[in-house]
């Protein structure tokens, strides 16, 4: 798998693949109202430029056939020498092969090269991603309720890995 260094042109790519993924990874989780919000909000091509402009650093996976399969995006620094996983998806036909872990050892490895303690993510507590983050060595540091709007919130827990 190659993993790619987005650039602002590539945003098309990691929307085609949000709303590809998210329906399967939160469809069980989150009301079709709420996926299709937090999509609308989060994944529109000026709040993921802003996203780059404001330092999160996004890679693509594409496939020896040369079709795009996830994305990661992290922040260095996002808490003082921490680096935060924003994102972090792969199409369900890709999961189990390695990859989420590759992407996970690319963070790891960015964060070391920038002298970072600790990577952390947020992830939804129904989610069975947690699952994958505990095999990775995450543990889980706190709860976080985060306010969305519309009267949608994001239940999380709070994982964190030293580096």
């Amino acid at each position: 798998m190659n993993l790619i260094q987005a650039k602002t042109s590539d945003i098309s790519i990691v929307i085609e693949l949000t709303k590809k993924i998210w329906p399967v990874a939160y469809g069980e989780i989150l009301s079709n109202a709420q996926l299709n919000y937090m999509i609308d909000k989060f994944y529109n091509e000026t709040a993921l430029i802003e996203l780059m402009q404001k330092g999160h650093v996004f890679y693509l996976a594409q496939s020896d056939n040369g079709k795009f399969v996830g994305f990661v995006s992290y922040e260095i620094n996002c808490e003082p020498n921490k680096t935060k996983i924003h994102k972090i998806y792969v199409l369900p036909e890709t999961q189990g092969t390695g990859l989420g872990k590759q992407f996970f050892e690319l963070v790891k490895q960015k964060a070391k090269e920038n002298h970072q303690k600790a990577v952390f993510l947020n992830v939804n507590k129904y989610n069975n991603a947690i699952h994958f983050y505990t095999k990775l060595g995450f543990t889980k540091v706190k709860d976080e309720v985060i306010d969305i709007g519309k009267g949608y919130v994001m239940d999380d827990y709070v994982m964190e890995v030293a580096v």
